[in-house]
């Protein structure tokens, strides 16, 4: 198989390569099975921009680590395995410049309440509902945000949390009071996980190729994401990009919550029967005793 890697030379992308081990067997070594470390050599010498992707369930030896661009350890990640690597992200750019990236997630009215001491209990005393809310928001850049982007455009594209805008359905409220609810909306979002205060990483490989990793959590809404990809030259957005990514429940789960969503009553009676059912097998070795 080696000399089928000769037909990378002189391409001037990246290439990514898979490299493994198998569940099916024990193993002599730390080294990939079969000729992989030398079939990896060949490749990162035919192309320096090579990525290698390890899914592997063990450490497994890199002789070849500092030959290639960069190394995924996928370790055994399932079935979403593609889903998972899809989320790395790859472009190339029209030219020089730099890169900035804004990820939101599926646009959604949120209420955000205040609660209050009265007579011994917390109650709901104000509400502020926003339209068009992001269930997910992350921003990255080839440098630091701030020496590329002057803060007019970051503005403009609502780059960053402090330049997100959010609307209130109403228009009569005051505005201090919109901006409290605004903060405590972006509060619940940061613990929450899907708000993210830090601009991530955009690496380039090579001249104009790029790579940027989004780390969705597992509480992460589903629907379609967008991702804005923007051209920085000389502090002015040059081009830009907007490419949708649809995030879905898969397997089991995906069943299960289609059940419940479209048989909310026959879940409920299942619900109920399973926990009745759990609490007296539980309860049979204390009556035996």
């Amino acid at each position: 198989m080696l000399p089928a890697a000769g037909w990378l030379s002189g391409r001037p992308g990246a290439a990514c390569w898979p490299a493994g081990a198998s569940e099916a067997a024990d193993r002599a070594s730390l080294n990939l099975p079969s000729a992989q470390n030398e079939l990896i050599s060949a490749v990162a010498a035919a192309n320096p921009h090579t990525v290698v992707v390890v899914d592997a369930g063990a450490p497994v030896t890199m002789p070849w680590i500092d030959q290639v661009s960069s190394v995924v350890d996928a370790w055994y990640p399932g079935e979403s395995n593609g889903t998972a690597l899809a989320s790395v992200l790859f472009g190339a750019t029209d030219g020089p410049g730099d890169v900035v990236i804004v990820v939101r997630g599926p646009e959604r009215d949120m209420v955000v309440r205040h609660k209050s001491h009265f007579a011994g209990i917390w109650i709901n005393t104000r509400q502020v509902t926003f339209s068009g809310v992001p269930s997910y928001y992350a921003v990255f850049s080839s440098k630091p945000l701030d020496d590329i982007v002057p803060q007019p455009v970051q503005s403009l594209h609502q780059i960053g949390l402090a330049n997100l805008r959010l609307q209130p359905r109403s228009t009569s409220l005051d505005p201090s009071e919109v901006a409290d609810f605004r903060n405590a909306l972006i509060d619940d979002q940061r613990r929450l996980g899907v708000y993210d205060d830090e601009v991530g990483r955009i690496n380039f490989l090579g001249d104009r190729l790029f790579r940027a990793q989004v780390d969705f959590p597992a509480t992460v809404p589903t629907g379609t994401y967008f991702i804005e990809v923007l051209l920085i030259r000389d502090g002015n957005v040059v081009t830009g990009q907007t490419t949708p990514l649809v995030v879905s429940q898969v397997g089991v789960d995906a069943e299960v919550g289609e059940f419940a969503e479209h048989r909310a009553l026959i879940y409920g009676l299942i619900a109920v029967a399973s926990a009745a059912v759990t609490g007296y097998i539980a309860s049979l070795p204390f009556r035996n005793a």
